[in-house]
């Protein structure tokens, strides 16, 4: 039913530090993999695939780089881990038993709508970091 690997983590990292970016700034492949944390080539592979389908976009050239596609609050968990993950809401319940058919189908669906978060709320979880290390020597 639902894994988040390092694909989907690493690609919510990329696109937390492009919302944190002014309107007209762009990061190149390089600066968002060390911003992230990830891996350089693994996140190229990651941003061409949110690229394809329409999260993020990008620019050629020497001031060149990624920016999103369209505004954060109009991007959704469920988005990006629909884009970067295989088979990720398949059906769980192989069984004919229809007790546990319905069990999975409510569950799948409250996974659903808990997912269906929008990633403007990155900016609170940041604001919230900031304050725990905001240490007055």
């Amino acid at each position: 039913m639902l894994g988040i690997s390092n694909k989907s983590i690493y690609g919510m990292a990329a696109i937390h530090q492009l919302g944190l970016l002014k309107e007209e700034e762009r990061l190149k492949i390089k600066e968002i993999a060390q911003l992230a944390n990830a891996p350089q080539k693994f996140l190229e592979q990651i941003l061409l695939e949110l690229k394809k389908g329409g999260v993020l976009g990008s620019t050629k050239g020497a001031n060149g780089g990624y920016t999103l596609a369209k505004p954060l609050q109009d991007i959704r968990l469920i988005e990006v881990i629909s884009i970067l993950e295989n088979n990720t809401f398949d059906e769980v319940c192989k069984t004919d038993n229809e007790a546990l058919k319905l069990f999975w189908k409510d569950k799948q669906q409250a996974l659903l709508n808990v997912l269906d978060t929008p990633l403007s709320e990155l900016k609170a979880y940041q604001e919230r970091a900031n304050q725990n290390f905001n240490y007055i020597i």
